[in-house]
């Protein structure tokens, strides 16, 4: 028979922790789609993600030749790697299913269709993940739409919170 083991008192799960955020691009794109894709690293990336992080303010992501790669990425540099440690700026390969590929592939075929990654993080099981959003660039006049429609949501759930309705 197999052994029972029990959970250790005070030990938690893991929990999913973002690493960056790119707020921006929610204001500049129309989110069509979302997909969630793994990125190849090398070791001392992952300790440089796990120690101070990454910036994927100005990244985008491209297809060439059935491949997505992460682009202009910032994955800082691991401290006690010395010099052996990694380009902060390399191209990185995204870890995608074919059918997931091919389906962004047509969609950014699309004129004025691009790939931008949203977040990454770190799942449960520990592993880099980025989120990556097809969308559409939004013009000066849809941008104001969003910001008031976003404004008119706030202050309705303020007077229904106010309300007990919350």
């Amino acid at each position: 028979m197999g052994k029972k083991t029990k959970a250790k008192a005070g030990a938690t799960s893991p929990v999913r922790r973002d690493i960056a955020n790119n707020r921006k691009a929610l204001h500049e794109y129309e989110i069509l789609e979302r997909y969630e894709a793994g990125i190849a690293l090398t070791g001392t990336e992952v300790k440089g993600l796990r120690e101070s992080g990454a910036m994927i303010r100005e990244a985008y992501a491209q297809v060439i030749n059935d491949e997505v790669f992460l682009v202009g990425a910032h994955i800082s540099d691991y401290g006690p790697a010395g010099g052996r440690g990694h380009d902060p700026q390399r191209t990185r390969r995204l870890l995608l299913h074919r059918r997931e590929i091919a389906k962004i592939a047509g969609r950014v075929a699309e004129k004025g269709v691009t790939l931008i990654p949203l977040r990454m993080y770190f799942n449960d099981q520990g592993r880099a993940k980025i989120e990556l959003g097809v969308g559409r660039g939004r013009t000066q006049y849809d941008k104001r739409v969003a910001i008031r429609d976003r404004e008119m949501d706030r202050d309705l759930a303020r007077v229904n919170a106010r309300r007990g309705r919350g």
